[in-house]
């Protein structure tokens, strides 16, 4: 069965570029995003993990770990993760999984019989610190992702989970959100001073602790 938004992440052992890991226990407090890749020394891949490793510093604020998994063997990441430093001038700085007997691409589904039986396709989950699924995305092999989307999909849950908010369409960090409808305006006019109500269900304010 597919994984659902509020399932449990399923826990699981695995050895890495990084060392062996138990799952969760690696997550710790952190929030998570796993995210697979068809293969190893293949082009759009090279390129996503090049970025995935730039972009450490920005999912380190957000107290985020990041952690990849192929279906293929730690001998085959090692002779791999050369080329990703040197095609995108940094330094893979997370663990890859290595999943040649496809126990995780199963745990989480990542393998769509009609796309391809043997590669996973590009599978994004996000986890949050109570090891709970916050979001799921799927891409074809051929999709590269976009992972300053992915961050921004990361700030807005982060903001919702602590906040009685939502995010508008094309939000970014720093514009105004939406007051929840579990809000009565009522409160929502005590709670928020410039509180501007749209419609008496759409009710929007500063972002919060920003």
């Amino acid at each position: 069965m597919s994984l659902r938004l509020g399932d449990v992440a399923p826990d699981f052992q695995a050895d890495t570029t990084q060392g062996p890991i138990s799952f969760h226990e690696w997550l710790g407090d952190s929030w998570g995003l796993l995210f697979s890749h068809p293969a190893d020394f293949t082009p759009v891949c090279t390129t996503e993990l090049g970025k995935t490793a730039l972009l450490k510093g920005e999912f380190a604020k957000r107290n985020v770990k990041v952690i990849a998994v192929s279906v293929d063997d730690l001998d085959s990441h090692a002779r791999w993760v050369p080329d990703i430093n040197e095609v995108n001038g940094t330094e893979v700085n997370f663990p890859i999984i290595a999943d040649e007997n496809r126990n995780v691409a199963t745990l989480y589904d990542m393998i769509h019989p009609n796309a391809s039986e043997k590669a996973t396709v590009r599978s994004v989950f996000v986890i949050g610190p109570d090891k709970k699924i916050k979001l799921t995305l799927t891409y074809p092999a051929s999709t590269g992702r976009n992972f300053n989307e992915l961050i921004r999909v990361i700030d807005s849950l982060q903001l919702t989970a602590y906040n009685q908010v939502a995010t508008p369409a094309d939000w970014k960090p720093g514009e105004d959100v939406i007051v929840v409808p579990a809000v009565s305006t009522e409160d929502a006019q005590k709670k928020y001073s410039d509180l501007r109500i749209v419609k008496p269900y759409l009710r929007y304010t500063a972002q919060p602790n920003k």
